[in-house]
């Protein structure tokens, strides 16, 4: 049964959670993590440890802005479902029907299926598709049309087992675009950032001054290697036995362009355990955003929903949950609610290396939550 907690909020914070985010973040050595955690009702902690730039010794703040990679895809597949809920998208016609690039391909996958991860795409490494200098790179378009010409025709079983792909979330930002009549960033920013107040959060900086610097911890004799790896002017200079990274764009923004703070992260994860509502503002009916964390897709190591997923513990998890995470060169973030509980947590650093965001999570709603 979906619980609420209204209102509610978190007896013994900050300093208990201040002491427990503290110590996660210095026994992993990230150089800088910003949190917000949250009820239905809107975050009600935010907190942050380390620096956002190791160079300057800038610290990181609540309103420190990251990187989002694929934590965009939540925000990419709650775009398609409200246009299925305003009757402008139908999620089981071929996504062919919207998408030219994948007609004459032979049978495809439906919208319904890419927002699962069973269309059968592949999943091309991503590591190519950024670039230093912003709106001067290939396009969302020009790297759909690239990808599909080498990996247009499914490897597995349209509709079979789950296999996460970043190809499939490029094609549902066409998908938005044909169905909303305009470009996708412009209506993920009019139909979802803009009335949940996420005033911080875009497909750019919105405060670049607010920016964190990424990191990649690797031996200084490896820092060529990953200057030949990553396209040109994004590996910087060596700080603190790291090499940061210049600013870049994601290029195609629906698998993962977003950038901004944890804080609108958590608005956005308080929508979602608000079924689809925030401070009076609906953006998907009650039913579409309970079916959206519905797990459908059966994967190996992950299980998925519409944009959410679970990792295989969670068939066994006594407190059941959704998430998903954004990793790539110089970030590592987490977002994630627990439906029953009534909690949400947005968690965003500036390291490439992966850490026990479940541990850290799974401590912090443990703490001593009360109804007022």
């Amino acid at each position: 049964m979906h619980q609420h907690l209204h209102p509610a909020r978190p007896r013994a914070l900050p300093e208990v959670a201040d002491h427990v985010i503290e110590e996660f973040v210095e026994r992993n050595v990230i150089p800088g993590a910003s949190i917000a955690i949250t009820t239905p009702d809107g975050p009600t902690y935010a907190g942050a440890h380390g620096h956002r730039d190791l160079a300057t010794g800038a610290p990181a703040t609540a309103d420190t802005s990251y990187l989002w990679f694929s934590l965009t895809k939540v925000v990419t597949a709650t775009a398609v479902r409200r246009l299925a809920d305003e009757g402008r998208l139908d999620l089981d016609a071929p996504a062919a029907d919207l998408v030219p690039a994948l007609r004459g391909r032979g049978p495809g996958p439906t919208v319904r299926q890419l927002l699962t991860h069973t269309s059968g795409f592949s999943n091309p490494v991503p590591i190519r598709w950024v670039s230093a200098d912003a709106g001067h790179g290939a396009s969302a378009d020009d790297l759909l049309e690239r990808l599909l010409a080498k990996h247009g025709r499914p490897p597995g079983p349209i509709g079979g087992r789950a296999r996460y792909s970043n190809l499939g979330y490029l094609v549902l930002g066409t998908v938005v675009e044909a169905a909303a009549g305009e470009p996708f960033t412009r209506y993920v920013q009019r139909a979802i950032l803009e009335p949940l107040g996420m005033d911080g959060t875009a497909f750019a900086h919105v405060h670049p001054d607010l920016a964190a610097t990424g990191y990649v911890k690797v031996p200084r004799p490896a820092t060529p290697v990953l200057r030949a790896v990553l396209p040109d002017g994004i590996v910087g200079p060596r700080v603190e036995g790291r090499t940061a990274l210049n600013p870049f764009t994601v290029l195609g923004p629906s698998y993962g362009g977003l950038v901004g703070p944890a804080t609108d992260a958590a608005r956005f994860a308080a929508m979602h355990l608000g079924d689809g509502e925030l401070d009076g503002v609906r953006i998907l009916r009650p039913e579409t955003a309970v079916d959206m964390r519905r797990i459908s897709g059966l994967g190996r190591r992950r299980d998925f929903g519409n944009g959410w997923f679970a990792s295989a513990e969670h068939r066994t998890a006594t407190t059941p949950y959704v998430e998903h995470l954004g990793a790539g060169g110089g970030f590592y973030n987490a977002m994630r609610i627990y439906p029953d509980r009534g909690i949400g947590i947005a968690l965003m650093t500036n390291t490439t290396k992966a850490y026990d965001h479940h541990g850290l999570f799974s401590r912090l709603i443990e703490l001593e939550w009360s109804p007022s």
